[in-house]
């Protein structure tokens, strides 16, 4: 593993948070860092009668499920009032408000991928919308983190932990690598395809893949894993209907048979973007930190190719 001490070899162009997972993302110029990611990242998720996570792999209309925070939401050690509301937009339907400081009744039994534990039910109004939005009944959930803890796996890195995130608290992506894969595909895609949290540019494509320790501002963060894909970003954002692309693609060269991916037999993955944790997450309380579009990247370790890179 080398250690870098080379300038900024990147900026941050965009950062994203998804409030409710599977839905909408909001773009943000500055975003602090919680003790599972992005503050208000992926804090909230739809379920089905059983506790079970809806997402866009089942339900690919809620990609077209627009998500608002106050603007002020997003400052640091900003606390809500009784005035403070999640808005929830979709086609076709009443704007719903869910009040953002009112205590709600706990549930038991939410469950996303491994994890199981209780969740705060966000009430009867939230529930009939996204019941009549999505034509099944459905809740709207609230990850309980006075009581729950969701940690990542401990099989890439310990301590770290999440809301309802597929796996880890960071998201990086760069835009050399998008634009590397739309060079190769017949309609080019945006960034939203992949869900990024942090997308940089002015690096080379797949720059990140061998990111294993950066510095954004005054925070490191820790390359944990190369993403695997799975079949959401064949989902058009703008319309929620899914095609064979780009995974058809990326299978022709960011597959794990083509990467070579180190201690990894080929299961037919691929891979776009870098699963990561921050250092900060583990010392919140007190001087909360943030990032902001605009920031350099400094790569402070790396390793010497994608082959090497955990995945």
């Amino acid at each position: 593993m080398e250690e870098e001490g080379r300038g900024a070899v990147a900026t941050v162009k965009s950062i994203l948070v998804y409030p409710i997972k599977s839905c909408r993302g909001i773009s943000l110029s500055q975003s602090p860092i919680s003790s599972t990611g992005f503050r208000w990242d992926r804090q909230w998720l739809v379920v089905n009668p059983k506790g079970r996570a809806y997402t866009q792999r089942v339900e690919p209309k809620l990609a077209l499920v627009q998500v608002e925070l106050p603007n002020e939401a997003f400052s640091v050690d900003w606390q809500p009032n009784k005035h403070s509301y999640l808005v929830i937009r979709g086609p076709g339907m009443d704007v719903l408000k869910v009040p953002l400081s009112k205590s709600a009744e706990k549930v038991e039994g939410v469950s996303v991928w491994e994890w199981s534990g209780s969740a705060v039910d966000e009430g009867a109004a939230a529930a009939q919308w996204f019941s009549n939005y999505l034509g099944k009944p459905s809740r709207l959930v609230r990850f309980n983190d006075a009581s729950e803890v969701r940690s990542v796996d401990p099989n890439y890195v310990r301590g770290y932990k999440v809301m309802f995130s597929d796996g880890y608290p960071f998201l990086l992506l760069s835009q050399g690598s998008l634009n590397a894969l739309n060079a190769l595909l017949k309609e080019p895609l945006p960034a939203n395809r992949f869900r990024p949290n942090i997308l940089v540019d002015g690096c080379e494509p797949f720059s990140e893949d061998l990111w294993t320790e950066i510095k954004i501002n005054k925070s490191t963060f820790q390359g944990v894993k190369l993403c695997s894909r799975c079949k959401v970003p064949t989902i058009n954002q703008e319309t929620a209907v899914g095609g064979s692309e780009p995974t058809e693609t990326l299978m022709s060269f960011r597959s794990d048979r083509v990467l070579r991916l180190a201690k990894k037999n080929p299961q037919g993955k691929v891979y776009f973007g870098q699963n990561m944790v921050c250092n900060d997450s583990l010392i919140i309380g007190g001087n909360e930190k943030s990032i902001k579009v605009g920031d350099p990247v400094f790569v402070l370790k790396m390793v010497s190719s994608a082959a090497d890179a955990a995945a």
